[in-house]
């Protein structure tokens, strides 16, 4: 077995531990990355649900937005959960002022398009790519996708609504995996991370 890949977790805020958690369970080593030098030093990184406005904001007070974002054009693999979802889209449909995305998907996504926090819910979801039973997806203030581009996959929708996109290593879901103890999503993003070591490794 090739060695374990490393993968960051973007610890600027929202739940952090848990995704440290889940990549662990799926035989990565996981680490916090607050600074450019730590996102240096990964093959993939999570960006975590929490507020996307604070993230966005954070990472640029923290010096890391420039570079993650060059970092994702170039290929790195990154896994955007809720608000880590919204950070992937290269369009928000009612951005707060200020707000900056990374990018890296081609995809309108609408902010808390779920409804509020006193409307969070579970809903059990068919993602492509995961083999077995329906993933339990935790939505909070959830986002979804109004639409995509051509180079963007479909993985996953509930209600109509798309509810998770992969766009070559980029992965996005508006739902949180990492607050279930089902590592199935967490798995997938870790073997893009394998993949894509593998391939720059020729």
């Amino acid at each position: 077995m090739t060695e374990a890949p490393v993968i960051g977790v973007l610890a600027l805020q929202g739940d952090v531990r848990e995704h440290l958690v889940a990549l662990a369970a799926a035989d990565a080593v996981a680490r916090p990355v607050r600074r450019p030098e730590e996102l240096a030093e990964v093959d993939g990184l999570v960006i975590p649900g929490g507020e996307s406005t604070t993230i966005s904001k954070l990472a640029v007070l923290f010096g890391v937005m420039e570079p993650l974002r060059a970092r994702v054009r170039d290929g790195m693999p990154v896994y955007g959960t809720c608000a880590g979802m919204i950070m992937l889209a290269d369009k928000i449909l009612d951005p707060r002022s200020g707000q900056e995305t990374v990018g890296g998907i081609d995809m309108i996504v609408r902010r808390n398009a779920f409804g509020r926090q006193n409307e969070s819910f579970e809903a059990a979801v068919d993602v492509k790519g995961v083999a077995g039973d329906p993933v339990e997806g935790v939505f909070i203030r959830a986002p979804w996708v109004e639409s995509v581009g051509a180079a963007a996959e479909v993985l996953a929708e509930h209600e109509g609504h798309i509810v998770a996109v992969r766009q070559g290593n980029a992965l996005a879901t508006s739902f949180h995996p990492e607050l279930t103890g089902d590592h199935r999503v967490h798995a997938l993003f870790v073997a893009m991370v394998r993949a894509n070591r593998t391939a720059e490794s020729l």
